[in-house]
């Protein structure tokens, strides 16, 4: 199918110089952009490049300084995102708005700007979904269902308002393979009965499978179109980043036994809230210089492992971590430091880091246990000269890029925020790193560095584990991948006997042969 231009398929939007600025830093430098009618346009770039920002504009939720944007034809305003599905601009973000407690019809009743009784709302949220292969129970509770359960809710009440342009940000960053390629299929069909589609997504294949065109951004300029059907991923991460990305690189280990840095053993964990998910007789064993990653739909208790793990929820008994022979299980976050371990949690911003703390500060905040001696003089006083040479170390080390020197955390871009983080914890030499999502939403380029990063502290004998719902990377970095499904942990599978089906069923819940814990031998 060739790509629909403006002129063939009818134009939807346009868009001309339209330009944001925020102080000192212009986000979007008057781009440029047309979306035709029953087009899926792809929207690229690194992070920082200014998408964000630009789509936000497109859905009322920021003001343009200056710049056109043309709806159909007319020139138009959007103060609002209640103006912008007026119009006929929809967006799913990639982070939901649902209220858990509520069902999943309530939570669309409340996202509607008509009045209906919601019974009338269930039943046609539950057509629809039948219509777009989006099966959904509209009385089940928010927190209750899995999260590709949750992104359909969020695609029903969308499609609800009758929107001819939808804009998806990252829509396949927690889905399995399957419930993937089931969006696609959905995304097709919308597009072949005349809607368009503004995507969002640093997975390139699915952009070169799924998109008609793409518009590329780079430091909040347009630097190109294309379609990306005839580019290749490499080609299409050079236009984003403005040269080649390096391939990852996994080296096979040395040869010879190495010593258990990490094991977990019977560790067991009732849910915390209504919504957390019970953790049920989780072993796992990792050597020095192996990397295990594990895989999973979000919510099958992820997160839980990560905070038994971290530190941040205490074991019962202490024996069911250990750190380096040594039982950890109820030890604090910094008695885990201690002991060699480092973490860095998914969210980042609030979780990792302070937002309103500049990063030497954060820098503080995380190893002053550790690091004592090295950042901190007599009676507590912060030896400023040796915070900032730290911090510039990690800052230049990860190439984080920033409008200034030593700025708060929340000034950053998500991706560079990460890779600052990640390069804290690296800076110390960890013997054990457990990582949860390690480049959700970062770009292409950042991706790489922080993936090869993880792989040379393995391979120079440290153990890794990697939480991750990209398959991708974990397919990429892991000597062996085990997945988590409704608390469970199955054995890992080395990376050579591994496929995206047999993980992905897992994911989705097929049963796997056992679920005891292996030890994970490097390659």
């Amino acid at each position: 199918m060739e790509a629909k231009r403006d002129g063939e398929a009818g134009g939807l939007l346009e868009v001309r110089g339209l330009t944001k600025i925020f102080g000192a830093l212009t986000a979007c430098d008057r781009i440029d952009l047309s979306i035709g009618r029953g087009e899926i346009h792809a929207l690229l770039g690194e992070n920082g490049a200014g998408k964000s920002t630009f789509v936000k504009m497109l859905f009322g939720a920021l003001e343009p300084a200056a710049g056109t944007i043309e709806w159909k034809g007319e020139r138009v305003s959007i103060p609002t995102p209640g103006a912008a599905r007026r119009l006929g601009i929809g967006m799913v973000f990639q982070h939901f708005s649902l209220f858990e407690a509520l069902t999943a019809a309530e939570n669309i009743m409340l996202s509607l700007d008509e009045k209906a009784p919601i019974m009338q709302i269930a039943e046609r949220a539950r057509e629809l979904s039948k219509a777009y292969g989006l099966p959904l129970d509209p009385f089940a509770h928010v927190g209750d269902l899995s999260v590709g359960e949750r992104q359909r809710i969020e695609i029903i009440r969308c499609l609800l308002q009758k929107p001819d342009l939808i804009i998806l940000d990252e829509p396949t960053s927690v889905l399995t393979p399957q419930e993937a390629d089931k969006l696609f299929e959905t995304l097709e069909t919308l597009r072949d009965e005349g809607k368009s589609i503004l995507y969002i997504s640093h997975r390139l294949e699915e952009v070169k499978r799924l998109c008609d065109r793409a518009t590329v951004l780079r430091h909040g300029k347009v630097v190109g179109h294309c379609d990306p059907r005839q580019e290749t991923a490499a080609s299409l991460a050079r236009m984003m980043v403005g040269n080649d990305v390096e391939a990852v690189k996994r080296p096979a280990d040395s040869a010879g036994a190495h010593e258990t840095l990490l094991e977990v053993t019977g560790l067991n964990r009732p849910a915390a809230n209504p919504f957390a998910v019970p953790l049920r007789d989780i072993n796992l064993s990792l050597r020095a210089g192996a990397v295990l990653g594990i895989a999973g739909v979000a919510g099958n208790g992820q997160g839980e492992l990560f905070e038994a793990l971290s530190g941040e929820a205490l074991q019962d008994v202490a024996a069911a971590v250990r750190i380096r022979g040594k039982a950890a299980g109820r030890l604090s976050i910094s008695g885990r430091r201690l002991l060699g371990a480092a973490f860095v949690p998914e969210e980042r911003l609030g979780h990792g880091a302070a937002p309103y703390m500049r990063l030497s500060e954060n820098l503080l905040l995380s190893r002053h246990a550790t690091d004592g001696k090295t950042l901190l003089g007599p009676l507590g006083t912060v030896r400023n000269g040796a915070l900032t040479a730290a911090a510039e170390r990690i800052v230049t080390a990860m190439d984080v890029r920033m409008s200034g020197a030593n700025p708060e955390a929340a000034a950053l871009s998500g991706g560079n925020l990460q890779k600052f983080i990640i390069g804290r914890e690296l800076d110390r030499q960890p013997a054990v790193l457990i990582v949860n999502q390690p480049t959700w939403g970062v770009d292409a380029g950042a991706a790489a560095r922080i993936r090869q990063a993880l792989i040379d502290l393995a391979r120079s004998g440290s153990a890794v584990l990697v939480i991750s719902q990209d398959l991708d990377e974990l397919f990429e970095i892991s000597d062996a991948i085990a997945v988590m499904h409704d608390g469970r942990l199955s054995s890992p599978l080395p990376i050579a006997e591994a496929t995206f089906e047999r993980i992905g069923l897992l994911m989705g819940g097929a049963a796997p042969e056992h679920h005891v814990g292996e030890a994970v031998e490097t390659a």
